[in-house]
């Protein structure tokens, strides 16, 4: 096996497309919290608000490459039957080194978390919890694993906030929405290997609604951005609500698998619209622009 070979293996359980997706969270919570306008004003403090904005983006690629990858690591039994392509039980990556890669991250990521703060430090290593176990344990439970896997992102979120940390005990209930997004996503995929689950789509439907309507209440409430994230908002609801109505309607198991890539993709579309209503339309734009990066991406390295 060649060095750019391996390279790529151990790339694949990092999976970057979803990482983009993750800083996605990162620069919508550095938004959030104020941090993003200090961007262009004079210094005003040491370190300045770009190396904070740099060390938390470093710290939220670590939290989660080393997250997935142990994802990889914990499922490498069940792969060598069921997915046996993946790099570990295909020996293009070892166990062994993976363990090692997949540390590393995690342990970096929380690191570059405490150059910011304490406070950014302590919600890297629950990030880093959450992470793991999920991988480890749940996962595999039908009710606490979508909240499992949506505290990950509840957390990078207030990664970013904690850009200003006074602003994380104000702020924290914003967390709901990404907690809220990602229990929709795990249950519409719940039908998404025998189709015929009406139940969880309408379930999904309901919450990519609510979240919908509270993004629209915050944008012109404690936004105050107001009219500026209504395309953001808008496009979000248009990628997440025609492939899960053909979903509902027809019941078929590929249907149900595009709806559910098309309201991951749309994470980053998420992120967007709140930095949309809380820091205006450019912010909104700039985070967006992340996502034809992630596309990119995906189309060199599996999502999944």
């Amino acid at each position: 096996m060649t060095l750019i070979s391996r390279f790529k293996a151990y790339a694949q359980l990092l999976r970057p497309a979803n990482i983009v997706t993750a800083i996605a969270d990162i620069w919508a919570g550095f938004t959030v919290s104020g941090a993003a306008v200090l961007l262009f004003l004079p210094q005003v403090q040491e370190p300045s608000y770009w190396s904070i904005l740099a060390w938390l983006t470093l710290s939220t690629i670590g939290l989660y490459g080393g997250g997935v990858a142990f994802n990889d690591i914990f499922d490498a039994k069940l792969d060598a039957v069921e997915r046996p392509e993946r790099p570990i039980p295909s020996g293009r990556a070892s166990k062994l080194g993976a363990v090692f890669m997949a540390s590393l991250f995690l342990i970096g990521g929380i690191l570059a978390a405490f150059q910011v703060g304490k406070l950014s430090g302590y919600i890297a290593m629950a990030v880093a919890a959450c992470a793991l176990l999920y991988d480890a344990w749940g996962k595999h439970q039908s009710i606490f694993g979508p909240i499992n896997m949506g505290l990950c992102r509840t957390g990078n979120l207030l990664l970013g906030i904690s850009a200003i940390p006074t602003q994380v005990p104000e702020l924290w209930p914003l967390g709901l929405i990404p907690l809220a997004y990602v229990s929709g996503i795990t249950m519409v995929s719940r039908g998404e290997v025998h189709g015929k689950n009406k139940g969880a789509l309408y379930g999904g439907l309901g919450l990519y609604g609510g979240i919908i309507v509270t993004l629209v209440i915050i944008s012109f409430g404690k936004g105050k951005a107001g009219i500026q994230a209504l395309p953001f908002i808008g496009l979000l609801a248009y990628m997440v609500f025609p492939p899960l109505i053909k979903a509902i309607q027809k019941q078929e198991p590929k249907l149900i698998g595009k709806s559910v890539k098309a309201a991951v993709i749309s994470l980053i579309i998420l992120n967007a619209s709140l930095a949309a209503g809380f820091g205006g339309w450019l912010y909104g734009l700039v985070i967006l622009l992340l996502l034809p990066i992630s596309l990119r991406l995906a189309k060199i390295f599996a999502v999944t």
